[in-house]
């Protein structure tokens, strides 16, 4: 059932609608009916298949090979596919299952003093095995996070930061707002630290070699299209090529600086 109990987040929202509104990759629309919700690049299809709050769920949780998707918020949202929200409620309801508390999140950014804790913070609090990730310096957690929370795999806009990186702008990422790191992230820096805590080789790459292998890496796919992409034990996650290429690239720890 759709609660019809006043909520300032969704109304907020859908002030914004003014006639249509872009939320990560769902297209708003105002329509006679209410609000029409659909994948952006189907902006101007014809003919969708309509679908339910319940097929809404299922559609966010898997992507078009069947793999599952770990962050909700990754760009892998399927296509063919539109619902129509009879009211405001109704389109509360279908965001909670594309983008679970993303419409929470994006109106907590809106306030004077958004709600955001930066990686010192949370990384502080952490126990157990996520209690490793302080040791990463604020250099490492910027490559961390540029290469874990880039595009290709988020379309958060992360506003939590650490001292030299900036944070994410909305035209970068989306409207949806990433107050603290996720989960996904601190798995991330969990494997990073265990990288860094190996011995390292000594190989020596001129700077044009450097260049060959960073656009390689830039270009490169996840060669296995089943693998789990939380699963950051394999070389070939896409994420751990990312982060390569960020730690290849000079202006990595210069960027709060410019």
């Amino acid at each position: 059932m759709v609660s019809r109990v006043p909520n300032p987040a969704i109304e907020a929202l859908a002030a914004r609608v003014a006639p249509e509104l872009i939320f990560a990759q769902v297209l708003l629309r105002r329509i006679a009916e209410g609000f029409d919700l659909r994948h952006v690049t189907d902006r101007e299809a014809a003919s969708l298949r309509p679908v339910t709050l319940t097929e809404l769920r299922e559609i966010a949780q898997f992507a078009d090979g069947k793999q599952f998707r770990p962050l909700k918020s990754a760009p892998t949202l399927r296509r063919g596919w539109h619902f129509v929200a009879r009211d405001v409620a109704e389109m509360d309801a279908a965001l909670s299952h594309l983008y679970p508390g993303a419409v929470a999140d994006w109106f907590a950014a809106q306030q004077p003093n958004p709600p955001v804790t930066h990686y010192r913070e949370f990384a502080a609090r952490q126990t157990g095995m996520y209690r490793v990730t302080t040791l990463l310096t604020d250099v490492q957690v910027a490559q961390v996070a540029r290469a874990g929370c880039h595009a290709r795999f988020c379309l958060k806009q992360r506003l939590w930061t650490v001292e030299g990186l900036r944070p994410d702008t909305t035209a970068e990422k989306s409207l949806i707002a990433c107050l603290e790191p996720c989960a996904v992230l601190m798995e991330f820096a969990r494997t990073a630290v265990r990288i860094e805590q190996r011995e390292k080789g000594s190989t020596l790459l001129a700077a044009d070699e450097v260049e060959t292998l960073g656009v390689g890496l830039g270009v490169a796919e996840a060669p296995d299209k089943e693998m789990r992409e939380a699963d950051f034990s394999s070389p070939e996650n896409p994420r751990r090529a990312q982060l390569l290429l960020e730690k290849l690239r000079p202006s990595s720890a210069t960027e709060g600086k410019s």
